[in-house]
């Protein structure tokens, strides 16, 4: 690592020379095998852009030049590049981010990492220079060909085109890939993409000269134009870019440094919107990645460098399971159909695609896209699963609320890694999902506590044709199976307390277990049993609507304590409240939930620890709350 060790800041990359510069990449490679595979980790996306990012660093001055990640889990070189090579902490509590984090570095400037944003930020930043008086400052976006299938990006390219005389440079990061390969036709258009500089300023001098010519020059400028555009449409097919009016160099070998280099040289002197076409190869110099055709090693975790396999193996995950649900459901009906936005493999709908491949449809990174078509496929007569990150659901909610709700269309929405996920920090978190949709009327939720409960769940779901349903749970492993003891209402009972006599008090307190959260429930209530404090565990499987049987239970408590992994504000806590308040159920309830903040990166126990979501916690809580009625009521006896 002689070169990468002196490297402390991208001006340390200019005195380089060529082959220095490739002797640098392979030092990068080896560092991010060697130091991801000890962490886990996007590996196979930055290994993909090493040479890429040296040239970046090398053509423009950041900070003062903004260089922007789409998604960002393509910046750990730019990391390794601005001055961060402490990788050993990498998305550990204290660590390295494994995004962009402005908290780290200046040079960091988008933390969302939800994909295809980049060039809402780069034209946003590009109008601020010009307004400001910022000539010598440029604005350089990278995006993936995965993200340019988000309508988002789309929506700013319109935009960026409208002047043509405002700096900025859009890098196209072309592995053909998302998580897996890119489909549909933008995928399709950019592998055929071509043109020079010289041909715009060819046709820009011809423009000037055949216009000055009296009568005939407009309209033969206008003939050779046409001619212009089949001709390089021969020559170099460019399509929909030069419709928009941006300028185009590539398609660029984006494992060539020099070459991009020279391409970004290039763009910077258009002094307006031009976009760098650069191909690149994900998980490049790692022989098992690129072997992997799932995802080239998109993330891993813990791994042997060596070989690319895991280190440990854990249990059935919650993926998984749906996964094989699907397949099962899938056979029993042939109107069920699944909808993926660009992520196949990671939601578990890979072997329903392999099963019934007629009826998967990936629409790219398209969330708000995915549930319209939902919504037409709905009402078609077909049933369509939505599957997609928690996290995501965001992007289409104004589509579920007006063209899935508001149409009473069966379509059933999954949403995987639904709470604290941890690792990948405050934008991955699914924490959002419960507190947004209790708006959507008609839109029924489950929050499956086990594995059994998540097959019988997704089956109660589908089952539901005249109303969105939503069906969530956690990332990683499945515990083991929580049995219900009874059932009250529609409500599984995990813990009983006694009937109570007539007017009577059941147990002092009653926990409302929402999901994941059953076995932290059920320790809150052990710890407050030895404490001599009794209790009543239910499960509402389906959180929204409020069970009908609820208040009633509610009453025949002294204190009523929520547990979801999910926001505090507007979620069930606050839903069950509300149904008490109605219903003049007059008992004291104490919401146990997420902080509605934005939580830094750390492995899901940290964070649970960290924000008390703990039986511990809950129990010593709970605890001083029922030793408060105790007193109050002496007080009252006295």
């Amino acid at each position: 690592m002689a070169l990468l060790t002196r490297i402390r800041g991208p001006r340390d990359l200019d005195p380089l020379t060529p082959g220095q510069i490739t002797a640098l990449a392979e030092e990068i490679r080896s560092f991010l095998v060697d130091a991801v595979s000890k962490t886990g980790g996007h590996l196979g996306p930055n290994l993909g852009v090493v040479e890429l990012t040296i040239a970046l660093h090398r053509v423009f001055d950041s900070p003062k030049d903004r260089i922007l990640f789409d998604t960002g889990h393509q910046s750990y070189v730019h990391k390794l590049l601005t001055g961060r090579q402490d990788f050993s902490d990498l998305r550990v509590k204290g660590g390295l981010s494994g995004y962009p984090s402005r908290a780290e570095s200046d040079h960091d400037v988008i933390e969302n990492s939800h994909a295809s944003t980049v060039l809402g930020y780069a034209d946003g930043l590009a109008k601020a220079n010009e307004i400001q008086g910022r000539k010598d400052h440029h604005v350089v976006a990278v995006i993936g060909d995965g993200a340019l299938t988000g309508g988002m990006a789309w929506e700013a390219l319109n935009n960026i085109a409208e002047a043509q005389d405002r700096p900025l440079i859009i890098v196209v990061n072309d592995n053909e890939r998302s998580y897996s390969p890119t489909i549909g036709g933008m995928a399709n258009h950019l592998a055929t993409l071509r043109t020079t500089q010289g041909y715009e300023r060819f046709l820009s001098w011809g423009k000037d000269a055949l216009q000055r010519t009296p009568v005939v020059g407009q309209s033969l400028f206008e003939t050779l134009h046409g001619a212009k555009k089949g001709l390089k449409d021969f020559i170099a097919p460019q399509g929909m870019f030069e419709d928009l009016g941006l300028k185009y160099i590539g398609p660029i070998d984006g494992h060539d440094e020099q070459a991009v280099e020279s391409a970004l040289k290039r763009a910077k002197g258009f002094g307006g919107p031009v976009i760098v076409h650069c191909l690149t190869q994900k998980g490049r110099g790692y022989r098992a990645a690129e072997q992997n055709e799932e995802d080239r090693f998109h993330a891993v975790g813990v791994i042997h460098p060596d070989t690319g396999l895991p280190v440990k193996t854990s249990g059935q995950d919650w993926t998984s399971v749906f996964g094989e649900e699907m397949v099962a459901l899938g056979r029993e009906r042939q109107d069920l159909v699944a909808i993926t936005a660009a992520m196949l493999h990671p939601v578990g709908l890979a072997p329903f695609a392999k099963a019934f491949p007629e009826r998967t449809f990936d629409v790219g990174i398209a969330e708000q896209h995915a549930a319209v078509s939902a919504a037409g496929l709905a009402t078609g007569g077909l049933h369509p699963v939505v599957a997609v990150y928690a996290t995501f659901l965001n992007r289409a909610f104004d589509q579920v609320l007006m063209d899935v709700a508001l149409h009473k269309c069966g379509v059933t929405f999954v949403l995987d890694r639904a709470g604290v996920t941890g690792t990948d920090g405050a934008s991955h978190n699914g924490m959002w999902d419960m507190s947004i949709l209790q708006v959507v009327p008609g839109l029924r939720l489950a929050a499956p506590r086990d594995a059994d409960q998540l097959r019988a769940q997704l089956r109660e779901a589908v089952a539901v044709s005249d109303a969105p349903t939503v069906v969530r749970y956690s990332k990683g492993t499945v515990g083991p199976a929580i049995p219900a003891l009874g059932r009250v209402g529609a409500m599984d009972v995990l813990r009983e307390s006694p009937e109570p006599a007539l007017g009577g008090v059941r147990a002092d307190v009653l926990l409302v277990s929402v999901g994941a959260m059953a076995a932290t429930c059920l320790e809150a209530a052990d710890l407050l049993a030895a404490q001599g404090i009794s209790s009543t565990v239910v499960d509402p499987r389906w959180v929204k609507p409020v069970d009908p049987a609820l208040p009633a239970l509610a009453a025949e408590h002294r204190v009523v304590v929520t547990v979801e992994d999910n926001g505090r504000v507007g979620g069930v806590g606050a839903t069950i409240a509300q149904a008490l308040r109605d219903a003049g159920v007059d008992v004291p309830l104490r919401d146990f939930g997420i902080p509605q903040e934005f939580l830094d990166h750390a492995s899901r126990a940290e964070i649970l620890e960290q924000i008390g979501l703990t039986g511990p916690a809950i129990a010593e809580r709970v605890a001083s709350v029922v030793a408060k009625q105790n007193l109050a009521g002496a007080a009252v006896d006295a």
